[in-house]
């Protein structure tokens, strides 16, 4: 659910209805989608919380060991930000479990015409931790 933060979500909801509550949605075009699970659902051993403090234990992940290279999950917010300097920050945690099938994590800001600028990637996480 949302936090006191505007756009700020710790996904504490264990259905779907994260994607509502997160003002996030699916990108219809892609060819698989994020879910919404716990490190005891998806076998990671090191990984039995989150990275929100106190009880947080519930993150957003993608499965990329049954995917074929170059497929893509996406995920969208639903409200628009206003262009800035300096005003707007996006923040984030993020744990890749190192593997041969690992894949690409991106984000992206899209501009008035609709053009996705690359703004960060990262092919792997350098210490087994958030």
């Amino acid at each position: 659910y949302y936090t006191s933060i505007p756009g700020s979500c710790n996904f504490e909801r264990q259905d779907q209805e994260w994607t509502t509550e997160c003002g996030l949605i699916q990108d219809p075009s892609d060819d698989f989608d994020w879910d919404i699970s716990n490190g005891a659902v998806t076998g990671q051993m090191g990984l039995d919380t989150d990275h929100t403090p106190g009880k947080g234990q519930h993150f957003l992940y993608v499965n990329s060991s049954v995917q074929k290279e170059g497929n893509r999950a996406r995920i969208i917010t639903t409200k628009l930000f206003p262009a800035s300097l300096g005003v707007c920050r996006v923040r984030f945690w993020f744990w890749m479990f190192a593997s041969r099938q690992t894949g690409v994590l991106k984000v992206y800001t899209a501009e008035e015409h609709g053009m996705d600028i690359l703004m960060w990637s990262s092919s792997r996480n350098e210490e087994n931790k958030w």
